[in-house]
């Protein structure tokens, strides 16, 4: 019986150019993907090659390994195998921690334009949807996987998605392919697996196509989910400030509530900060939008912050400030890096003519502006500058004999500006960048 191959020539020219890095876990799906592009030489000649990543979670693990390489071996595709580390304490639960540190090592293996390709097919699709339907997910959710979308630093495509379980079993009969049982795949206790082995079969006894049924619903809530996106993009340039990490408070709340949720979560993604929690865009709606423009309201959740000050939301890493008691002498001849990871550097000049003294915000300093005759506060100056009060916390200070000089280089003394000009000099502070996963 001759069965079709579930990758063709066609497929291949839909998802771009790039070089082809197939995800082998050594189960049905991927050894059938692999073979099928493995038979294209269009495949071969896009430098088509496997990644398997072992976690290390099985007494296993290196048999299923040495099963890839076998495979690579008989079809001549080079394998490289990525040993993770799962962070089983990480809160997340086991399933969880083991995708982020799979998805990591996928990040790691991929080039510039190169395509990872996946091998979820159309059962998987329908557990993806069910689930995040029981999830309450809107049509972003419901959407479940997506055909091809950017991944890293290149694209994710996944060519099986209209293909059943059933088919593939078929294929992997027909070519005498041998493929690896995960027994986690059995255990009830994991949603997907329940949905897989006790909702999915009732469902079917009533509804033989209900698989394709949802596949086919994931696939309108995508299309519905990329025009609500283009209208969010849309919505989100409108309630921007100059600064891409702050929100207008007036313009954001002029939007109906279901679009400023949109918006909410797109701004956040577009930050690179981890995603809202379910409950976040309720606390921003109640804890921030709500508060008084001089309150010290914010959102905090997974390392990321949301404060409003003023009338402007800010979005960011959460950062520490500089310890209080903290001090250092500089000379200014190489930078200097501050406790928290940032740095000041002094360009076009060799250094300062005597050392100076770099600390945090005491409290109470005092400032000559330039064409200034009399102090001024520094709390109040930083103020007139727009400078929100957590990053007055991080800024280092300058002082000289106990003269402030400046404040990062945001603020400069009268004498220390007209110091810098009379050298064509500058001086640069680098705050400390967003934190490492």
């Amino acid at each position: 019986m001759t069965v079709a191959a579930p990758v063709s020539d066609s497929d291949l020219r839909q998802c771009g150019g790039g070089g082809l890095i197939v995800a082998l876990s050594g189960g049905l799906d991927s050894c059938v993907l692999l073979h099928a592009l493995a038979a294209l030489p269009t495949a071969r000649a896009r430098g088509l090659r496997a990644l398997h990543v072992h976690h290390g979670l099985h007494a296993q693990a290196d048999a299923w390994s040495m099963h890839c390489q076998v495979l690579c071996d008989a079809l001549d595709v080079s394998l490289r195998i990525a040993r993770v580390e799962v962070d089983r304490d990480s809160g997340t639960g086991i399933e969880a921690a083991a995708r982020h540190a799979r998805h990591g090592a996928f990040e790691a293996e991929l080039g510039t334009d190169q395509v990872l390709v996946l091998a979820h097919h159309r059962d998987d699709q329908a557990e993806t949807f069910l689930l995040r339907a029981l999830r309450a997910s809107g049509a972003d959710g419901l959407g479940a996987m997506r055909r091809r979308r950017t991944f890293g630093r290149g694209r994710l495509w996944r060519p099986l998605l209209d293909h059943p379980r059933t088919a593939l079993l078929e294929y992997a009969q027909a070519h005498g392919l041998r493929w690896i049982d995960d027994p986690t795949n059995a255990d009830p206790s994991l949603d997907r697996n329940f949905l897989r082995h006790r909702v999915l079969p009732l469902l079917r006894e009533r509804w033989p196509q209900a698989d394709a049924a949802f596949a086919v619903s994931a696939a309108l809530c995508a299309e519905a989910a990329t025009l609500l996106a283009d209208e969010d993009a849309h919505a989100l340039a409108g309630v921007r400030s100059v600064d891409p990490n702050a929100l207008d408070v007036d313009r954001l709340q002029a939007l109906p509530r279901p679009r400023r949720a949109r918006v909410l979560r797109r701004w956040i993604e577009t930050l690179a900060l981890p995603p809202l929690p379910a409950q976040g865009v309720a606390r921003i709606e109640h804890d921030l939008l709500a508060a008084a423009p001089d309150s010290d309201a914010a959102f905090a959740w997974s390392g990321a912050v949301v404060r409003r000050w003023r009338d402007i939301l800010h979005a960011d890493w959460r950062r520490e400030p500089l310890p209080k008691d903290w001090t250092s002498g500089w000379d200014g001849r190489a930078p200097l890096a501050l406790p928290d990871g940032g740095e000041l550097t002094l360009e076009g000049t060799a250094g300062f003519d005597e050392p100076v003294r770099v600390h945090a915000r005491e409290g109470g300093e005092r400032i000559v502006l330039p064409g200034r005759g009399h102090t001024h506060a520094l709390k109040h100056a930083l103020q007139d500058l727009g400078v929100p009060p957590w990053e007055r916390t991080r800024l280092p200070l300058l002082s000289s004999h106990d003269t402030l000089l400046a404040a990062g280089d945001l603020l400069y003394s009268a004498v220390f500006d007209a110091w810098l000009r009379a050298r064509g000099a500058r001086l640069v502070w680098a705050p400390a960048s967003a934190p490492t996963a």
